[in-house]
């Protein structure tokens, strides 16, 4: 499909790769990045400004908004094959599935957006976990070979945008697999098999990085944790401390010494008790930052100083508020962005409860406030 933006992109100076390096290094600037996460599934079924244009997606919303460019690689890093997506059970109102994952799970029939009700994880004993490992972790399996050709004819080295490569997930997957029960229970009973778990995630990474790291000129690691929520972290401290945080060295270790310093790991929820195991590890970025379960973008840029960089953290329920409310939290944020290290955007995708004639004047108003000026 081809979309046809409703709006020009903002004006500037610079490329986007250039701008996104600057901003989130401390140097100066055209303009602000202008980018947003997206939208919940509803949005396009719901908000007339995306039926009367017939966007049905995030990447055509990108599109359709004109927002900045930015790209990504990844790898095969974690389970391969997926188990096969099954149906178990129905109710009037509901599905029980095995996922992909392996687990147990329960959805609406009507398809909205929810997180599905977790029943039971396929792996509860080291002996589940080796059976796993030995079929769906095979380091050797064709599919974890990089096709770096490709990878290079897709991105040349004179591109105009930001390039990230995938730095993967340490717990978070691991927590997709075994459920927040499940995790809870196996950090308690099997905690040796917890810390397999997660090496051989970073082994898999590791091979993955090995592949690409020299051949690409990235700009940035991501990773992916969502390892916590609004009363704090999923894990235990002592796992954190004593297995994940040198996991992120190792794999810290591997991109610094390929001029990439700066790595996000996407994760919501209050953060604060993990964030220095983050840094510690070689992850010096929060992305997108949810503020509600947190707090207001700026307490943290204040308390860490250069040494952290944000994306995200505009409040989506503030955004529901309409437009003085919009104003009001836009303005407590605009010294960060003065500042640098910091790109704002709705903190997650953005929901059918925001008006989208809200929107397009948050849109507008980040224009006028985080745009070139004459």
């Amino acid at each position: 499909m081809t979309v046809t933006p409703c709006r020009k992109k903002w004006k500037g100076t610079m490329t986007d790769r250039e701008r996104f390096n600057n901003q989130m290094h401390y140097k100066p600037i055209d303009r602000c990045f202008n980018m947003e996460f997206g939208y919940w599934n509803e949005n396009f079924q719901e908000w007339d400004i995306f039926l009367e244009n017939g966007i049905t997606n995030n990447v055509e919303a990108d599109l359709f908004f004109n927002f900045d460019i930015s790209s990504g690689v990844g790898g095969c890093v974690g389970m391969y094959p997926p188990f096969p997506e099954k149906l178990i059970d129905e109710t009037e109102t509901t599905r029980i599935l095995r996922d992909g994952d392996g687990r147990l799970i329960e959805v609406p029939k009507d398809g909205h957006d929810t997180i599905p009700r977790y029943i039971k994880s396929f792996i509860t004993t080291p002996d589940d976990w080796q059976k796993v490992k030995e079929e769906r972790f095979d380091p050797d399996n064709p599919a974890r070979k990089v096709d770096v050709e490709a990878i290079k004819k897709a991105h040349p080295p004179d591109r105009d945008y930001a390039l990230a490569v995938d730095c993967g997930s340490m717990i978070g997957r691991v927590r997709d697999m075994l459920t927040v029960e499940g995790l809870a229970y196996a950090c308690a009973d099997y905690p040796e098999m917890i810390e397999d778990m997660i090496e051989t995630r970073c082994q898999l990474v590791e091979h993955f990085l090995d592949q690409v790291l020299g051949e690409i000129d990235f700009d940035l690691g991501v990773g992916w944790e969502d390892i916590a929520c609004k009363n704090g972290p999923l894990a235990p401290d002592w796992l954190f401390r004593d297995v994940i945080t040198s996991r992120y060295k190792r794999i810290g270790d591997k991109i610094h010494a390929h001029g990439i310093d700066l790595w996000y790991t996407d994760c919501d929820g209050d953060v604060r008790p993990l964030l220095p195991y983050f840094l510690e590890g070689g992850i010096n970025c929060l992305f997108p930052y949810e503020v509600n379960s947190c707090c207001h973008p700026g307490e943290l840029l204040d308390e860490y100083g250069k040494d952290l960089r944000i994306m995200g953290g505009v409040d989506k329920i503030e955004l529901a508020k309409g437009p003085d409310a919009i104003k009001a939290y836009l303005e407590s944020l605009a010294p960060y962005v003065e500042r640098g290290g910091y790109i704002p955007f709705c903190d997650h995708r953005c929901p059918p409860n925001v008006n989208p004639h809200d929107y397009l004047y948050y849109l507008d108003l980040k224009e006028e406030m985080f745009g070139m000026k004459e």
